[in-house]
This record gives C-alpha cells, structure tokens and sequence, in this order.
C-alpha cells in the first residue's frame, strides 16, 4: 500500500471525520475521498466528451448565434406554454 503525506489541514479534516465516528480510521476516509475523486473524474471526462461531440456536430451541421439560440429557445418555451394551457 502507498505511504500518503497529507497536508497538516488535511490530516485534521481527516482525523476529525474518525472522530465524529462515521469512519473508523483515515484509511477509510482517504477510500471514501478518492470514491468520489473517481466520481468527478467520471463525469468530467462524460462531460468533456459531450463538448467535443456538440463541437463536431456543429463544425458539421452549422454553427448558431447568440441570438439563434435566444430566438429558438424562446420558441420552444412558448410551445411549451401554449400545451400546457392547452390540457
């Protein structure tokens, strides 16, 4: 297992987490840390993938305006709206 040097406010926190009892020692915070670590890093590499796909679509399809978007995005709330009073 690696030996792992926290910074003095890291090993507080950590120290402090086994006292408030929901862990039972600073290896199980450390797991539960890089648990989410793996998290984050998941949805920010699902997040970047999904930027370089709309990127491509829009080199492919076209790219809008500002004001496209505005204009299409009010048209879809509008839409929206009158189904809604519509039921």
């Amino acid at each position: 297992m690696p030996n792992v040097s926290l910074t003095p406010e890291l090993e507080g926190f950590a120290e402090r987490c086994v006292a408030s009892g929901r862990y039972g020692n600073v290896s199980e915070v450390m797991r539960a840390a890089l648990r989410l670590l793996v998290q984050h890093e998941a949805r920010r590499t699902a997040f970047t993938e999904m930027l370089d796909r709309t990127e491509r679509e829009a080199d492919e399809k076209g790219w809008l305006t500002a004001d496209e978007v505005d204009a299409e995005l009010g048209e879809v709330i509008a839409n929206a709206r009158a189904a809604r009073k519509s039921r």
